[in-house]
Parts: C-alpha cells; sequence; structure tokens
C-alpha cells in the first residue's frame, strides 16, 4: 500500500452516534498512521474533532432511535440528508464514504453514494441477524466493502456481491488502554468508598427521556439499602449534565457526574446500571458486573416487539449466545427489579463471580486487537482500486 499519492484524497464519515464517534476518531487515527495523505471530514462529534476530522454536522443532528422519536426529528434529519447529498453530488465529491451503523440513515446515503460512483465502506454491520434479514441484498448493492464486527455476522452474507470481513470489535483496542481498577478508583477518588455503583444513562436524549428517570428511582433504593453507597454518572458528550444532576437531586440520591471515559467509570466501581447499547459491551470488557435496561415509546416497543428476532437484547449475551447478565426491558425495568439485581451483585459472592467470569468468556469471543488498523486498510484497499479503476 503506497504511503502517498499525488492529489489529497478525501474521505467522508456519516456517523450518527457516541459510539459511532469513538470509531470514526480511532479509524481516522489508524489510517493516517498508514497513509498521512488522507484528509477526512465527518458527521461526527469531538472525538473525531480530536483525531483531525473536519466536522461538517454534529453527529448529535442524527442521534436518534425508536420509531416514534424519528418521526418527531425528520425535518431536522432532513436537512443533513440534503446537505450530505449535496457533498456526493458536488464536484469535490469525496473519494470514499464510510458509513458508520446508523442503519436507516446511511443506507440511504449508500444508494445516492452508488449513484455517484463513490465508493462505500459500511463499519459496522446493520444487526440483520436481529431484524429484517432481507436487509442483506440491499446492503450487498449498495455498499463495496463492510466491515462485521461479530465472527458470526459474514454467513449472513454468503453468496453476494459484497466484501465482508470479520475485523474484531474496535473496543478491545480501547480497554487495552485502561489502567488497573485499583489506579481508576484513585482516578476518581473512591478508594475509602463502598459499594460504588456506576450509572450508564446513554447518549441519546430518548434513552435519558425513558431510562434515566428508572436509573435514579433505582438508585434511590440502593442508597436506602447502602447508605455508604457512592454513585458515579457517566455523562456522554452532549448530554445535559445539569438535568441530570437536578433529577438525582429530586429524588434525594448523591451521584458523582463526571466526563470520564466509560472503562475508567465502570473498572472503579463494584457494579453498574447499563442502558442497552455499545455501552455495555464497554463494562463488559473490564469485567464489571451490571445490569441491563431498556424503555422506549410504548409505540416503539410495541412495534419493535414484532419485528425483533433475537433471544436477547443486552450486547454481551447476544455475543455470549446466553444470557450472561440480566436484561430488563419496558415494564421488566422497574427500579425495584433493577436495584434488586444490584443488590445481588454486591451480596452474593457466587453470583458476583459467575457474572465476571461470563464477561471473560465475552471478552474472549469478541477476538483480537486491530480492529481501526484493519477496516483502515480495507478504506485504503477501496480507494486504491477505485483509483486503478478510473485511471
Amino acid at each position: 500500500m503506497p504511503s502517498s499519492c499525488d492529489r489529497r484524497r478525501r474521505v467522508l464519515i456519516v456517523t450518527g452516534e457516541a459510539s459511532g464517534d469513538l470509531l470514526g476518531a480511532n479509524l481516522v487515527t489508524a489510517a493516517r498512521a498508514l497513509d498521512a495523505a488522507v484528509e477526512f471530514y465527518a458527521v461526527g462529534g469531538d472525538k473525531m474533532a480530536a483525531a483531525g476530522c473536519e466536522i461538517v454536522v454534529p453527529s448529535s443532528e442524527l442521534a436518534v432511535m425508536g420509531l416514534v422519536e424519528v418521526v418527531r426529528s425528520l425535518p431536522r434529519i432532513w436537512r443533513v440528508y440534503r446537505r450530505l447529498t449535496g457533498l456526493l453530488r458536488g464536484a469535490d465529491r469525496p473519494d470514499l464514504v464510510i458509513l458508520i451503523d446508523s442503519p436507516d440513515f446511511n443506507l440511504r446515503l449508500a444508494r445516492v453514494a452508488r449513484n455517484c460512483a463513490v465508493p462505500v465502506l459500511y463499519y459496522v454491520s446493520p444487526q440483520v441477524w436481529a431484524w429484517r434479514r432481507g436487509r442483506v441484498r440491499t446492503i450487498a448493492a449498495r455498499v463495496d466493502k463492510l466491515a462485521a464486527l461479530f465472527p458470526f455476522e459474514p454467513q449472513y452474507y454468503a453468496g453476494l456481491p459484497i466484501d465482508v470481513r470479520y475485523v474484531g470489535h474496535p473496543l478491545l483496542d480501547e480497554v487495552a488502554r485502561c489502567r488497573p481498577a485499583h489506579k481508576c478508583r484513585r482516578q476518581l477518588q473512591l478508594e475509602d468508598s463502598y459499594p460504588r455503583i456506576a450509572l450508564f444513562p446513554g447518549s441519546r436524549s430518548n434513552e435519558i427521556k425513558y431510562c434515566f428517570d428508572t436509573i435514579v428511582a433505582s438508585a434511590a433504593r440502593l442508597s436506602a439499602r447502602y447508605p455508604a453507597a457512592v454513585f458515579v454518572v457517566a455523562v456522554a458528550a452532549h448530554v445535559d449534565e445539569e438535568l441530570l444532576r437536578q433529577k438525582l437531586a429530586a429524588a434525594g440520591v448523591r451521584a458523582r457526574l463526571v466526563r470520564e471515559d466509560i472503562y475508567t467509570v465502570a473498572a472503579a466501581c463494584d457494579a453498574a446500571i447499563c442502558v442497552s447499547g455499545t455501552i455495555t459491551l464497554q463494562v463488559a470488557l473490564v469485567q464489571t458486573p451490571m445490569v441491563i435496561i431498556y424503555k422506549a415509546a410504548a409505540l416503539t416497543y410495541a412495534i419493535g416487539k414484532r419485528l425483533v428476532q433475537v433471544c436477547h437484547f443486552g450486547l454481551p449475551n447476544i455475543v455470549a449466545g446466553r444470557r450472561v447478565v440480566r436484561e430488563l426491558l419496558q415494564d421488566e425495568a422497574s427500579a425495584a427489579a433493577v436495584s434488586a439485581e444490584v443488590g445481588r451483585i454486591l451480596d452474593d459472592d457466587a453470583y458476583r463471580a459467575e457474572l465476571v467470569a461470563g464477561l471473560a468468556e465475552v471478552k474472549e469471543l469478541m477476538g483480537s486487537p486491530g480492529c481501526s488498523r484493519r477496516v483502515a486498510q480495507m478504506a485504503l484497499e477501496l480507494m486504491a482500486a477505485d483509483t486503478e479503476e478510473n485511471s
């Protein structure tokens, strides 16, 4: 692979949430280590900006999940879509588009890119194993290369005209930099506290809207049961910290709100309450026992329940193919149930050991580090092939 080219190649990256911002930042860093001549601009967040990527639209503009919530946000999403299609159709179009997750938005954008003869690399396979399995044909028709994070995903694309590669999970690169638990506790000044309970409310506005009150009520119950408990809330970028602080104060929960990375917070704590999503894998990788919750608008849940075809909704359990940690969805996610599960984690040593062993299994199943570099190589290969084809 050449390290430079006559013209600086430009790559457009599109991501719609905090976890995608992290993936994009690591990808940009890895790609520049392979070829410093590549320029990146993106729909992204603070981490991608820090990696040297020009942010043309903040990823918070697309950070919406749930059918009802998407409908309410359609005008804003449409404006972003028009902006990006204008870039793809313009004279200074990118040499490559890298689409990270967010399939409902990104697959539409992939169709425009294909029509404009811009190669497409899709990073994070849409969850075709969970629902709408027929999308594999749509993906194959619009995407040139697909980077799959889980080893069971490439089989769903067998026989289709698309290059799908299992690249491992990028979180393995991140967690390798996490310091030992005692150093994380020292950093957060938690050395003399017990129990230490992490609260991970998510990064999307609807996660805060539908899940955080349950998290707060659970913390209030745990505070009554464990008067010395210390709660640490990991506040994601673009989340209104003051809103979280007010809700905690109203419930009488004393908590420390921090902007530290997820691994530091998880490693420093004895148990965690997590909103379902990528964050659950991050907590799993430091083997902190957790309970996973999720709530959505009633209509979103009713429709999703009919469409989704998986036995588990928590990513650690999906990776393991069995229940490793407890999942509480919608009405099951009551403050009583959540706090009871955390109490069991803290009080039942055998149960805690079982959870830690299960999370170690999840980490092993996720593969080896080096994902970001492997995806960067796919991107450079795709641009090189496109250059040869058009020369």
